[in-house]
């Protein structure tokens, strides 16, 4: 059955006020992803300096109180001696932190399925892991398939704040503290560049040599073999710099994450706005095929009754 010309003309008209639309959202997408782009380069040197030291401080055995009871002056922080405590893993808990929404490409789904990858190359399955969902995406589908979700957080800003991610550090290291999983590990999107991203798995917890050393790709192998004096007690001073060094692998992770989602975000609405115009070229060239074939038969039929006259 062919297609009026009305018809055509309305889907040129709905096409182009979705290209209008996405073309929108791609130009708030591409402006979000330099906003978050600006933070991300100053909170690089900071997290690389924060685990610098901590891998410092492992190097020369400080480390090695995690036996003892080093404590915190704020009683709402976790000790050092609970993020350095290696205890039988029972349970393994996995953050898991996509996008709030879609349009995003495959961005989501690229997350979900490495991390239920990673889970079985990790010999996890669904009784012996818990999920902690940062992005209602992740949390919705775990949800879903009857998967624990101990923890989930939505509404993460477009461009996050430290004091933002530092209230789900807390919630995690004390959860942890309380035994409810035994090892963390944080998985999301890695930002590579604006057109790429991969997917990237990172132990948090606990802190140990299997975790120094293995969150940056530019953190050089330190080589520190005598001990430090240090005032005040090494137990403040791992009270102080572990907790901190949690809280920089969260949020660097999330703000990696969050630039990774603006990307796929621009990426979508580009190839969206791409075919809307590649669809409108196809229906226009549909529509002046049509009203040439209609006007050539008028032609026609003109002539025609012309002739039958004569």
């Amino acid at each position: 059955m062919a297609i009026s010309e009305q018809d055509v003309k309305r889907r040129i008209d709905s096409t182009r006020k979705t290209n209008q639309i996405t073309t929108a959202m791609q130009m708030v997408s591409t402006a979000k992803l330099n906003q978050i782009q600006k933070h991300t380069v100053g909170y690089q040197v900071y997290a690389q300096k924060v685990e610098s030291i901590v891998a410092h401080l492992a190097k020369s055995h400080l480390m090695n109180i995690s036996g003892g009871s080093a404590s915190h002056s704020n009683s709402d922080q976790i000790s050092a001696a609970d993020l350095l405590r290696q205890r039988p893993v029972k349970k393994s808990a996995y953050l898991v932190i996509t996008s709030d929404r879609g349009l995003v490409g495959s961005y989501n789904s690229n997350v979900i399925k490495q991390t239920n990858d990673f889970m079985k190359q990790q010999g996890h399955s669904e009784k012996d892991s818990v999920v902690l969902a940062v992005g209602g995406t992740g949390a919705d589908f775990y949800k879903n398939r009857g998967v624990e979700v101990a923890y989930e957080y939505r509404g993460v800003s477009d461009v996050p704040t430290f004091n933002e991610v530092r209230e789900i550090v807390k919630t995690v290291t004390r959860m942890y503290s309380e035994e409810k999983f035994d090892e963390l590990f944080v998985c999301y999107n890695h930002f590579v560049n604006r057109l790429s991203n991969h997917f990237r798995s990172t132990k948090m917890l606990p802190i140990g040599d299997d975790v120094l050393g293995t969150n940056s790709d530019n953190t050089a192998e330190v080589q520190l073999s005598a001990e430090y004096d240090t005032e005040p007690s090494p137990e403040v001073l791992l009270g102080d710099i572990l907790p901190q060094y949690a809280e920089s692998l969260v949020y660097g992770a999330i703000l990696d994450a969050k630039t990774a989602e603006h990307a796929s975000s621009s990426s979508a609405m580009k190839s969206a706005s791409d075919n809307a115009s590649d669809l409108i070229a196809s229906l226009e060239l549909q529509y002046n095929r049509a009203r040439q074939s209609a006007i050539t038969t008028e032609i026609t039929e003109i002539t025609g009754g012309m002739a039958a006259l004569d």
